[in-house]
């Protein structure tokens, strides 16, 4: 199983939906860009709306006051005498946005009015009175010193004078800031645009939505006074809206326009037939389709001949993809490949079962072949051995002898045996220790056997030295121990942390020169001992014999699960 984070990154279906995400990319690109040009366009639009918006209500503000101008020029010249009051008064309810009409003499008294006018001893001295003094022109103020009305309003007055051209006082109308301002229902506005008056401090006077304006930024008398007109983004009554300011009367007041100005994906939900969300669905769709496709015409079948490959690797060659017919053509094909590879296979595999049969065959005659011989010689040293008279000549030809039988019994556990290169080490020290005893039996005492063995697998290299080292040991107990009185014969072979452990042991009473004498038979167990890579020694045992021990390495791949050993006695 692949635990590879990234692996799942590799798969068909997100390679295809990357390919295809790749290709749709400028698509979607283009539509952002589309997008962000028409929501620019828009914002432009409502900008110039609102500015326009802005304008005509200025301009419908200083149509007013021009006609104010007019008004009072043609007033002021007869607004005196016994019907003064009653003629302004007259104009102030005929006309509509004026509180007040007043006529002031050139010492600031007030001369008729069409209503109340507060007293003020000072109006002489205040600077839009000093004005009208000196100027022909319509003066308009904001701050006349005195509230001439019960609402925010303004004074706009124009000088009287007499023929020969002597300041003679002035006319003034208090004109309430409600008639200036524009109706926020008005066709020209945006639609959700809210009014408002403002002076040039900032300060607004009146507004048809307080929650819309937010407070003007410092710069803005300057901006709107150099442009006419100046328009900046703030966030009032919990969104984000578009303001504009323009003139309105002279340098101290104002209009401003408020309206919602909608942030992009704000207007895209406005808009939803727009070039960002037509791509973003197409987008969407078009790898959702690339996924369900992939995994339907490709993927699923892959992962069925996967199944079936799991199938040929168990060994399960017989079976074949069923649903071939129903797969794309390209992936027919390799389901057809892997059928005619899983054929293959079971052609080489019977072949191959075949040619292993016959060498098998061929091998397990060659080493009952090689038996056969050595049994032919160990026969022939058997008659040679009876010929003999010199007691010495027959001990060596009998030495001689068993060592060629116990190479003959490795060649018969190799060709008897389920496995032609190995042989299983247990039941072959119980026959050789047999044979041995059984061999040495009609000519001396009896001599009982016990054997305990582990469990283990060896190779027939190493098999032959072991075997012949026993023989040293088990024929030199025969002669020395068992030779007059019989005894007891042990074998014992262990399995310890990867070593083998060959213990030969009798009961007999060997001399500490028997210990360390070296013959023929030393020799050569000390031989063997190095051919398998180990060592050899001769001790006394618990019971006062002796007992010869191997020790040598064995490969972690020979040892066989330990298990209970054996117990073998005759």
């Amino acid at each position: 199983m692949n635990t590879d984070p990234w692996a799942s990154l590799s798969t068909i279906r997100v390679r295809l939906i990357a390919a295809m995400a790749a290709a749709l990319l400028p698509v979607l690109m283009l539509g952002a860009v589309q997008t962000a040009v028409a929501f620019n366009r828009e914002a432009e639009l409502l900008r110039e709306s609102l500015g326009s918006a802005a304008q005509r209500s200025a301009a419908d503000a200083r149509a007013r006051m021009e006609s104010a101008d007019i008004l009072l020029e043609t007033l002021a010249p007869g607004s005196v005498g016994f019907a003064c009051a009653r003629r302004l008064a007259e104009v102030t309810a005929r006309i509509p946005g004026y509180d007040n009409l007043i006529r002031f003499d050139r010492n600031g008294r007030v001369a008729c009015a069409s209503g109340t006018v507060p007293s003020d001893p000072a109006r002489s001295a205040r600077p839009w009175f000093e004005q009208l003094r000196a100027t022909d022109d319509m003066i308009i103020t904001r701050d006349p010193g005195v509230s001439y009305s019960d609402q925010p309003a303004l004074v706009a007055a124009v000088p009287a004078r007499t023929a020969d051209g002597t300041f003679d006082g002035a006319l003034a109308a208090v004109i309430a800031l409600s008639s200036l301002q524009p109706d926020g229902a008005a066709s020209a506005l945006p639609e959700g645009a809210e009014v408002a008056l403002v002076d040039n401090a900032g300060r607004y006077l009146s507004m048809t939505d307080a929650a819309a304006f937010a407070p003007p930024p410092d710069d803005w008398l300057d901006r709107t006074r150099s442009a006419g007109s100046y328009v900046w983004y703030a966030r009032a009554g919990g969104g984000r809206r578009v303001h504009i300011a323009a003139p309105l009367v002279g340098e101290s007041l104002y209009v401003m326009l408020s309206a919602q100005s909608p942030g992009l994906f704000s207007w895209a939900r406005l808009n939803p037939l727009t070039g960002l969300v037509l791509p973003l669905m197409t987008f969407a769709v078009v790898l959702v389709t690339v996924y369900i496709a992939a995994d339907r015409v490709v993927v699923r079948w892959l992962i069925y001949l996967q199944r079936i490959a799991a199938l040929y690797a168990r060994g399960r060659l017989t079976v074949r993809p069923a649903r071939a017919e129903d797969m794309p053509a390209e992936i027919r094909d390799l389901a057809e490949t892997l059928e005619d590879m899983a054929d293959a296979i079971v052609g080489r595999d019977a072949s191959l079962r075949d040619s292993l049969a016959q060498k098998d065959a061929l091998l397990r005659e060659i080493h009952h072949r090689v038996k056969n011989n050595l049994q032919v010689i160990s026969s022939l040293l058997s008659m040679q051995q009876r010929a003999l008279t010199d007691p010495g000549a027959r001990a060596a030809m009998s030495d001689t002898r068993q060592r060629i039988s116990a190479l003959a019994l490795v060649y018969r556990a190799l060709y008897q045996g389920p496995d032609l290169k190995r042989v299983d080490l247990r039941p072959f020290l119980e026959e050789l220790t047999a044979q041995l005893v059984a061999g040495d039996a009609a000519h001396g005492p009896a001599v009982r056997t016990e054997l305990h063995a582990d469990a283990l697998v060896i190779d027939p290299d190493r098999l032959a030295p072991l075997a012949l080292f026993a023989v040293e040991a088990i024929t030199n107990a025969q002669k020395h121990a068992f030779a007059e009185r019989g005894g007891l014969l042990s074998v014992n072979f262990q399995v310890q942390d990867g070593e083998g452990i060959l213990e030969i042991s009798d009961d007999g009473q060997p001399t500490d020169e028997a210990l360390n004498a070296s013959g023929v038979g030393r020799t050569l167990m000390t031989a063997f001992a190095r051919q398998l890579r180990g060592r050899n020694e001769v001790l006394r045992n618990a019971s006062g014999g002796m007992t010869v021990r191997l020790v040598f390495p064995i490969p972690a791949s020979e040892h066989a699960a330990p298990h209970a050993g054996n117990q073998a006695a005759a």
